[in-house]
């Protein structure tokens, strides 16, 4: 065995020379490359007859039905585009109940019959195609020997290009419907949120008296967090290969504690890694805005710019897919797991959303003066007033197998959802609630102490860490979500109830209009009642302490601290009611995601285990029996004593874990779900607890796994 010092050292070179592009003069034009890879309005506008243009942009800014008869122009165009980009073949890319995304490849080659073959694309292929929908989590909506489903296009969302060393691939976004319609991905349901929102929203301003928008946007800016490891020490590790998180690992005398890593500077060999990911993120029209170092040792995050929520939701899965493809050109690997290491911070994706016209307004910005901001009290009381009446559906979209190690620790808010205003904010709502005037405090500005350094404008509150739902300028930013969850289900969700909201607090304005309260009265006075209804749900302090838990159940807010507690709540007859309500999903299809849900979570949890208790066996436990052996042919009693008695317990925990491991139950079943959380995840706790005790006495070249010494500080 090579010994572990040399393979440091081994982890630790980098050439850049393999992998470097060089640099380009950016103020020259043909070395700007955003959206070069993407079939965007800009380059539909250069391909795309005239009118073919104009009257496919005006059904997407209006949200109308699709002219079919414009799917042979669009594909012809697109087919020629791709062509020169090199793509042999394209795809129906689309975004099934898996949490990834799927894609089937068909040539655009057709033989000719005299030996040769040409180029052909149609508005046929482009607007459908026909995946095997029964391979698929589905949640019982599709048997096994019901294969039938059909992708279709998405044309708000643009197509794009996939480069590979041997070629190109044109990927075109779709959704994903069984052969009896109902929805099987994440896009669907998300559109038609989408739709519920702009129809509540817009009615909700014709209310107000704001006739010129025609469609509301939803928006949002993903942040998204992940950790990288050196390649070598990747594949030492079976747990992360299999299950995405390390099942053991003692912690190394330096972890976070000392909040070196934050902000810090960017490794050569990790920036170069960023640099190339963000190359070819921006080749794809994806606005990657921000890269650092993020808390733990070996964490980082990109953050882009905002788009509606379809596109960003579209882009998020690219970004995750870009980092994990691109990490290996640096001989890295990136971990896209909630929890890929115990003791320091786990990762997450801040889910910033916000809602717009398509006149450019944002109906979340407050404004110089919020007190007397209409639009603005309106439509921010109906997002407190949906996250109060659905914080435990919310809580239930932010729930997987890695967050229930993530959520409630001290890089995440904890589970139970609660909305932070800032210190203005709440003061507005607070003294409207109690029929008094301005509250709001005159902006000011802090004087840094010498003359050199210009004063900086200081906002009028400060943010909040510790808050699931944080409202942040002109956004909400829901911060539950894990690093490796889709953006569809949270943000379908968020839509609905916001519709909803909205629905009911524009009926409660026509009523006070119709009783003849002037227009300001009548906003005022909701917001003030809606203030008084919902405010348990609005909180400012430390969302970590055990104070606000005790003060939370008071309030009467639900603590759905895991998994296990949370899905439930997809399926609620509340819930139910809610998506079908606005025929944004349902009852069959609610229950099938539940049920996908239920069964991802057990599942992967049983591997997590059935891993666990084989490398404890085959690769711990000889590391301990050979330590043993040393010590006792040294004739080290009292140290042999030391070890065989952590093997002995060690051997122990993992009977005890195989033989839970061998209990048979229902992965759709959310009573076998709560067998695997209160009995298995113990069992594997026990088993974890002696091993990361022998790693701490076991010699160095007879433990079997890089050490987390090694992988959160090599680079």
């Amino acid at each position: 065995m090579t010994h572990p010092r040399q393979r440091n050292v081994s982890a630790a070179r980098w050439n850049a020379d393999d992998v470097a592009f060089g640099l380009d003069d950016l103020t020259r034009p043909q070395n700007q490359v955003f959206g070069i890879d993407s079939f965007s309005p800009a380059v539909q506008r250069q391909r795309l007859p005239k009118d073919v243009y104009k009257r496919l942009q005006r059904t997407l800014e209006r949200g109308e039905a699709l002219d079919v008869t414009l799917a042979d122009a669009v594909a012809s165009a697109m087919r020629d585009w791709a062509l020169e980009k090199g793509a042999s073949h394209y795809t129906h890319w689309f975004q099934p109940l898996t949490g990834s995304t799927a894609e089937k490849h068909d040539s655009f080659f057709n033989p000719t019959g005299d030996g040769g073959a040409i180029a052909d694309f149609s508005g046929k292929e482009l607007i459908q195609a026909e995946p095997d929908a029964s391979s698929f989590p589905n949640g019982g909506i599709r048997s096994t020997f019901e294969a039938r489903g059909y992708t279709a296009w998405d044309p708000t969302s643009p197509a794009f290009i996939l480069e590979n060393p041997n070629g190109a691939l044109l990927c075109i976004p779709t959704a994903f419907t069984s052969w009896t319609g109902e929805a099987l991905d994440t896009k669907i349901p998300l559109l038609r949120s989408m739709d519920a929102l702009s129809r509540a929203a817009i009615h909700a301003l014709q209310t107000l008296g704001d006739e010129d928008p025609i469609r509301v946007m939803t928006s949002i800016g993903a942040e998204q967090e992940y950790f990288l490891i050196d390649e070598q020490y990747y594949y030492e590790r079976p747990d992360l290969q299999i299950t995405g998180r390390t099942l053991f690992g003692t912690q190394p005398p330096k972890g976070q504690g000392l909040d070196d890593h934050y902000f810090g500077s960017i490794p050569e060999r990790v920036l170069a890694f960023m640099m190339e990911a963000e190359r070819t993120l921006a080749k794809l029209g994806v606005p990657v805005k921000t890269r650092h170092n993020e808390v733990a040792p070996g964490q980082f995050e990109f953050a882009p710019l905002y788009e509606s929520s379809n596109i960003a939701a579209d882009h998020q899965h690219l970004v995750m897919q870009i980092l994990q493809k691109t990490a290996p050109h640096y001989g890295l690997k990136c971990l896209l797991h909630e929890k890929p290491f115990a003791g320091v911070n786990g990762s997450g994706k801040h889910n910033n959303w916000s809602m717009g016209t398509d006149l450019g307004g944002n109906l979340l910005d407050p404004g110089d003066t919020p007190h007397s901001n209409l639009i603005f009290l309106f439509f921010c009381s109906a997002v407190i007033k949906a996250v109060d009446e659905h914080a435990g559906l919310l809580r239930a979209t932010a729930s997987n197998v890695g967050q229930d190690h993530r959520l409630g620790a001290n890089e995440a808010p904890p589970a139970i959802m609660s909305i932070f205003l800032g210190a203005e904010l709440e003061a507005v709502f607070s003294a409207i609630e109690r029929g008094e005037g301005d509250p709001s405090a005159p902006g000011s500005f802090l004087g840094l102490g010498t003359p050199v350094l210009p004063p900086l404008a200081r906002d009028s509150g400060d943010r909040n860490r510790t808050s699931p739902f944080a409202f942040t300028g002109n956004k909400f930013e829901f911060r539950a979500l894990g690093s490796s969850q889709s953006l569809g289900l949270t943000n379908t969700v968020l839509n609905t109830i916001t519709a909803e909201a909205i629905t009911d607090l524009t009926t409660q304005l026509q009523t006070k209009l119709d009783a003849g309260v002037e227009l300001a009265a009548a906003v005022t006075e909701i917001a003030g009642e809606n203030f008084t209804k919902h405010k348990r749900v609005v909180f400012s302090g430390d969302g970590y302490s055990d104070e606000w838990e005790t003060e939370a159940e008071s309030r009467g807010l639900q603590n759905l601290r895991t998994t296990v507690d949370a899905l439930p709540e997809l399926v609620t007859p509340k819930t139910l009611a809610l998506f079908e309500s606005h025929d944004v999903l349902s009852e069959r299809e609610m229950e099938a995601r539940y049920e996908v849900q239920v069964e991802q979570y057990s599942a992967k949890l049983n591997i997590e285990a059935e891993t666990a208790a084989t490398m404890a066996r085959t690769l711990i436990m000889p590391a301990g029996v050979a330590q043993l052996n040393r010590l006792v042919s040294a004739g080290l009693d009292a140290a042999a004593a030391e070890t065989k008695a952590l093997v002995e317990e060690l051997y122990e925990a993992i009977l005890a874990l195989e033989k839970l491991n061998a209990t048979e139950g229902e992965l759709h079943e959310i009573s076998y779900a709560g067998f695997l959380r209160d009995e298995v995840i113990p069992a594997m706790t026990a088993v974890r607890t002696v091993a990361d005790k022998l790693e701490k006495i076991v010699a160095d070249d007879l433990w079997p796994l890089p050490h987390y010494s090694e992988m959160l500080f090599i680079k």
